[in-house]
């Protein structure tokens, strides 16, 4: 299970999952009985959980992948990059434009007619970033992969704000409360399993509490599904309200399952989608507007925020390029040429997993929307995927070289 923790190995299974989806949509017999089955509802006793295949995937296993990403996001602001105002301010700010110019872009496209899509090119796949970092970066210095995860983390939160803010409706009050109740259930039930708790030194049994933090886990998960807010959310507030030693310990059991499981399964289902029976010249605004915006606007964004950002001395990004092009001791000091910010842009533009996600959400119940929106997350993915692959390759060769000059 050690190489399901692999970014490499994780990001080669989300697009080869995602391409399967669409090629097995698009078999004849195959493709219609693929989407008839993802979209059967099986009759539930239980109130809420009649979902489909897809739901399941989308609402429940997803809700995993982002129990995971806020105990990432707040380990970080406890003890990693963005622990202090000095170190989160810059990737936060590129973070910020890179939501900002994708959605501005999308809106000029689109117009008014699809304005509720503006959401899906602001979303940034971790996963895919890192691995593709991983790939085809291997002298790519740390501290670059470092301002990669920070801005992919801040981004993470922001689509999870979006998600929360913008994607909930008719919220219902009484559930929302019961979703609270279990959450200081867990709160402080997790901090019996803490190295030094009384608990643990007495060195008593630790299962029935692993087993009623699971149970509060699904509870927690039900009350915020029957709420009207999006189950995702509830593994959000799970993670940041769980003790942090067995946050991360759930964290590390966790990981093998999302990457080689939630995340390509997401984005298999996800991708399933057949290709529309028009002409290019027929599909929507809202599909070309997502295929420019993804890719160009995440680029456009990250740049110029981050620039005008270290104008002010807010980060580390060098002004006179990048480091190896300084001098041999720039590389050790971990500033962040404008090179280099260059490529984190087009890594950014990897929207994938988030951004499918957001297009389920802006375009619920209008299917035929969907699809065009799903075909365009993948087509700008792809294209962010070459160029950001040609740039992070050449770029590790630059260093490569400059480390065997030094």
């Amino acid at each position: 299970m050690r190489f399901l923790r692999s970014e490499r190995v994780g990001a080669v299974l989300l697009l080869g999952a995602a391409a399967l989806g669409l090629v097995l949509a698009n078999l004849p017999g195959i493709g219609a009985a693929l989407t008839s089955f993802a979209n059967w509802h099986p009759h539930v006793p239980v109130p809420g959980l009649s979902l489909s295949p897809k739901d399941w995937v989308s609402d429940g296993l997803l809700a995993l992948f982002f129990f995971s990403v806020s105990i990432e996001l707040r380990r970080e602001m406890a003890v990693g990059e963005l622990n202090t105002v000095r170190k989160a301010v810059l990737p936060a700010i590129a973070a910020l434009g890179g939501v900002i110019a994708p959605a501005v872009i999308y809106l000029a496209i689109a117009g008014r007619e699809f304005p509720t899509g503006w959401p899906i090119p602001t979303a940034t796949d971790i996963a895919f970033a890192l691995g593709i970092l991983g790939l085809f970066g291997r002298h790519i210095p740390n501290h670059v992969r470092v301002f990669l995860l920070a801005l992919a983390v801040i981004d993470d939160l922001i689509a999870i704000l979006i998600i929360a803010f913008f994607f909930t409706r008719g919220v219902q009050l009484p559930w929302l409360a019961g979703a609270a109740v279990c959450l200081l259930l867990v709160a402080w039930l997790s901090k019996l399993l803490a190295p030094r708790s009384p608990y643990v030194l007495g060195r008593r049994r630790r299962w029935p509490v692993v087993a009623a933090l699971w149970v509060l886990a699904v509870l927690t998960w039900w009350f915020v599904l029957m709420s009207g807010v999006h189950p995702t959310i509830a593994g959000v507030a799970l993670g940041f309200v769980i003790a942090r030693q067995p946050g991360g310990r759930m964290r590390a059991l966790l990981e093998p399952v999302t990457n080689g499981g939630v995340l390509p399964l997401f984005a298999f289902a996800a991708a399933a989608v057949a290709f529309p029976a028009v002409g290019v010249g027929e599909l929507h605004t809202e599909f070309w507007a997502v295929v420019i915006a993804l890719p160009l606007g995440k680029l456009c964004g990250i740049v110029l925020a981050g620039s005008v950002g270290s104008l002010g001395s807010l980060g580390s990004l060098g002004r006179r390029g990048a480091p190896g092009e300084r001098s041999p001791g720039s590389r050790a000091s971990g500033t962040l040429g404008i090179v280099d910010l260059v490529m984190i842009g087009c890594l950014g533009g990897v929207g994938f997993t988030v951004a499918l996600l957001m297009n389920e959400l802006a375009f619920r119940g209008r299917p035929e929307i969907t699809d065009e929106g799903t075909l365009a997350v993948l087509v700008g993915s792809a294209a962010a995927i070459v160029y950001s692959a040609v740039f992070v390759a050449l770029r590790s060769r630059h260093y490569g070289r400059r480390v065997r000059a030094e």
